[in-house]
């Protein structure tokens, strides 16, 4: 039987269900698991069913049980289920992992004094028998006469059941006396705690199952095996259907897990447009999208749930692999390549602002297929698919969606809470199919322009953006496609800069270091765009510092800046978890949004100050609200700098006194002092004396005799990579023996191969992560200062071969997994790649 046999309802229970973080799937045996049978002895459970519930054991927190009225060593010898299926003998008095209930004198000699009792009820009625257990003594009346059965049960109820201390429990044609307080409820509820189940499943026949349906609630599932009235809420006709609901789960429950294999991070590319993002992976699957802008809730979250949590997929209907994917030279159009197939993907480039659209061309001498599974709010919400006669309507959204999509005839299927679209199309050279997802509107109508013009115009508007800049003579080519990047997450509407494209790709697979990174730090923005200003772009740091003067003007000083924003300019809600995802190959939880919204993050003014440095230079003039800028950056180191902070990692320990945060505080100070008397601005009062008070502060406490080098912070011997800006600030000379130490101490302690790493210290959380791109950046601008070219270009080197295929960097790299790890693109490890470039060219 298969799965679409079973009613919808209970399917798109099942789905809810599966998806829960901690799973216990429980049920009966007889006539659950095994088909009822005249004997008791011969009931052998059905295999498919057997199959599906070790299958589901074997998955990442998911427990499965079988609670039944037999003996436990009964249960286990007819049973034959594997070991990773627990067993509940006796209605809960028996546990595989224990005999629960320890049974004292007095419960041991009413047990006997009950089995007495018991044997001369049914001395006289043939087929009448005693099943006794460690705790509990059971009468069978299936094989006896009816009226005969009838009244030894009644003989039951009426003696011994009625005693001080016994328990009842009746079934089809038979009642069990146990001397402890126990039934199929409480046995649910010691395993849901044990395993601290967030949901529980649980199937059975019999009335003492209805014990255990009683126990559910909330997310819980109840699938009761006949047509008897129930508390659960839903039924099945038989045993073999037992078999099809579990193996729907396990279905279900490994694609929410696991989804297919991830693809590598570093493989996926990024489309972009002036205000949102998507990922498509290296086979043409839209992977990730989320609307109404990059940090909102995601369409389509394939990446971090697998298909199930939506996607948008074409390929060709005979399978095939694809040849390879590439960015047209100079723009964010992607295509993807098969032997008689190509997909073109890109965001259109002039929308309105509350729209995202996505256009996909096919082309080739081939049939493709075509997946179209919109789950919006991370699967959240239901949704329909509504064919018509240009496309389809996506139905029971907030946002509106529609695809439109003249000429292709479309297939429904729902697993009962979402509909998947599905279509096979015949693309030709003269004729290619061309698909337009429209997030923002209900419009399927006719484009004013044709698709090649639009086509033309997205790639115009890079590619003339990207002829302007000023490349150095070190991979060109690939300072180009970073630079390319970090525009992509350059949300031009607000002025906000993205730190990634993502949130919760992992830095530990499997692991709990997963962060949404889909907003605007303070510090990566600036240091964002003042890399495109090296290359000669200069708007996006104009639109960035007008959005930082609206976020100051919100503030009561500047010393109460936040470390992030939303892209918008405003405050980050709380930082939640959407247990409904898996998270990329099983990395849970995914997290939205970022608790260092309240963090204390010193270091965030000198790379402001920076900016508007390198800016003024760049336009030859120092703006009035950019000094006003500056000088509210300097009064807020003035009113702060000697303060602990949570420090450039975003550290979940108590603040520190760190020699990274306290460097770039005299950063801002020194910087600041410099633009002024540059431009001949007036210096307040008290400048010059706090940069030297923190230099002297940070050359002091920060170094380490029995480390010979730089620390993290005033209080340890632990290093970190951010501690060299002591150096390569300027504010210990880069030839001074304590700098050159450092560098040492860092990179025997940090530096694995090709990366480095940002500390090896206990951040309190459990796992490991990969090396840091950036961290590397800075050891090769180290290695540079010191003297060590060759090590710098070897580094360099290193670092360009972890980049994708279309060339992108995720944040971090592991040197012995040989894997990409973190959010994707990241800002920083392009700003670290250009910089280095750049410094590898003079």
């Amino acid at each position: 039987m298969t799965a679409e046999a079973l009613p919808v309802e209970l399917r798109r229970a099942i789905v809810q269900i599966a998806r829960t973080p901690r799973l216990l799937v429980a049920c009966d045996y007889d006539g659950t698991l095994a088909p009822i049978t005249a004997t008791p002895e011969q009931a052998l459970p059905r295999p498919e069913a057997v199959g599906a519930l070790r299958s589901l054991a074997g998955l990442h927190e998911t427990t499965t049980a079988v609670i039944s009225g037999r003996a436990l060593r009964d249960l286990a010898t007819l049973s034959r289920l594997p070991a990773e299926v627990h067993l509940v003998g006796s209605h809960g008095s028996e546990f595989d992992i224990g005999f629960v209930h320890a049974l004292d004198d007095a419960a041991r000699m009413l047990l006997r004094n009950v089995e007495k009792e018991l044997e001369q009820i049914i001395a006289d009625v043939p087929g009448a028998a005693l099943e006794v257990k460690p705790a509990s003594i059971a009468v069978h009346v299936r094989l006896a006469e009816h009226e005969a059965g009838r009244r030894v049960l009644e003989s039951v109820h009426s003696g011994p059941s009625t005693w001080d201390g016994i328990s009842t429990t009746d079934g089809k044609e038979v009642v069990e006396l146990a001397v402890v307080q126990t039934d199929k409820g409480r046995a649910l509820d010691t395993l849901r705690h044990q395993v601290g189940a967030s949901a529980a499943i649980f199937l059975g026949d019999d009335v003492t199952d209805e014990k255990a349906f009683a126990r559910l609630s909330g997310p819980d599932l109840g699938v009761k095996v006949g047509g008897e009235e129930s508390l659960a809420q839903y039924s099945i006709p038989d045993t073999a259907e037992v078999a099809t609901v579990l193996a729907l789960m396990y279905e279900e429950r490994r694609n929410w897990l696991y989804g297919e294999q991830a693809t590598p991070i570093e493989r996926l590319s990024m489309l972009a447009n002036e205000r949102s993002v998507a990922l498509v992976t290296p086979d043409a699957r839209l992977t990730w999208l989320c609307h109404p802008g990059p940090d909102a809730p995601a369409v389509f979250a394939d990446l971090l749930g697998g298909t199930g949590a939506g996607h948008f997929s074409i390929k060709p209907h005979r399978n095939g692999l694809p040849l390879g994917q590439r960015y047209l030279p100079g723009t964010m159009t992607v295509e993807t390549r098969w032997s008689r197939l190509l997909v073109t993907d890109y965001l259109e480039q002039e929308s309105p602002s509350h729209r995202t659209d996505l256009v996909r061309v096919i082309s080739g001498e081939t049939e493709a297929q075509i997946v179209f599974a919109p789950r919006p709010e991370f699967g959240g919400v239901p949704v329909r698919l509504l064919p018509e006669e240009n496309g389809l309507r996506v139905l029971g959204t907030s946002e509106p969606i529609v695809l439109r999509a003249p000429g292709v005839r479309w297939e429904i299927h729902t697993d009962g809470m979402h509909d998947t679209a599905r279509a096979l199309v015949h693309p030709t050279a003269e004729q290619p199919v061309v698909l337009e997802l429209r997030c923002g509107t209900t419009d399927l109508g006719v484009h004013d322009l044709t698709e090649i013009d639009r086509r033309s115009r997205a790639g115009r508007y890079w590619s003339d953006w990207a002829t302007t800049l000023k490349l150095p003579a070190v991979e060109p080519d690939l300072v180009s496609r970073s630079a390319l990047t970090l525009r992509g997450l350059v949300h031009t509407d607000s002025g906000g800069v993205m730190a990634a494209a993502t949130t919760s790709l992992p830095e530990d697979i499997g692991g709990v270091r997963n962060w949404d990174y889909r907003y605007c730090w303070i510090r990566d923005a600036a240091m964002t765009v003042r890399e495109l200003v090296a290359l000669g772009s200069l708007d996006e740091a104009e639109g960035y510092l007008r959005w930082l003067h609206g976020v100051l003007a919100t503030l009561a000083g500047p010393e109460r800046l936040h470390p992030l924003y939303t892209l918008a300019g405003g405050q980050i809600g709380a930082e939640a978890v959407i247990d409904s995802l898996p998270g990329y190959a099983g990395s849970r939880p995914v997290r939205v949004g970022n608790l260092a919204n309240h963090q204390v993050q010193l270091d965030v003014f000198g790379p402001v100050v920076e900016l508007v440095v390198d800016l003024a230079a760049a336009r030859s003039e120092l703006r009035d609200d950019d000094w006003q800028l500056v000088r509210a950056m300097a009064e807020a180191v003035t009113r702060r700098w000697s303060e602990p902070d949570h420090g450039i990692w975003e550290e979940r320990h108590v603040p520190r006194h760190r020699v990274y945060s306290r460097v770039m505080c005299w950063v801002t100070i020194d910087r600041a002092i410099k633009l002024g008397d540059l431009y001949e601005r007036e210096i307040p009062a008290g400048w010059h004396e706090l940069r030297d008070a923190i230099a002297s502060d940070v050359l002091e406490h920060g170094w380490n005799a029995e480390a010979q080098a730089y620390t993290t912070a005033y209080d340890g011997t632990d290093l970190d990579a951010a501690s060299l800006f002591v150096g390569l600030s300027g504010l210990l000379d880069p030839q001074d023996e304590r700098f050159q130490s450092t560098v040492t101490a860092i990179e025997a302690e940090l530096r694995s191969g090709s990366t480095v790493y940002r500390y090896r210290r206990d951040d309190g959380l459990p796992g490991d992560e990969g090396g840091f791109h950036l961290c590397a950046a800075w050891m090769i601008e180290a290695y540079l200062l010191t003297g060590r070219r060759t090590e710098a270009q070897e580094l360099f080197e290193q670092m360009v071969a972890a980049a994708g295929p279309t060339g992108l960097l995720p944040e971090q790299y592991d040197p012995v997994a040989e894997r990409s790890l973190g959010n994707h693109p990241q800002a920083y490890s392009h700003i670290g790649l250009i910089r280095c470039a750049t410094l590898l060219s003079r």
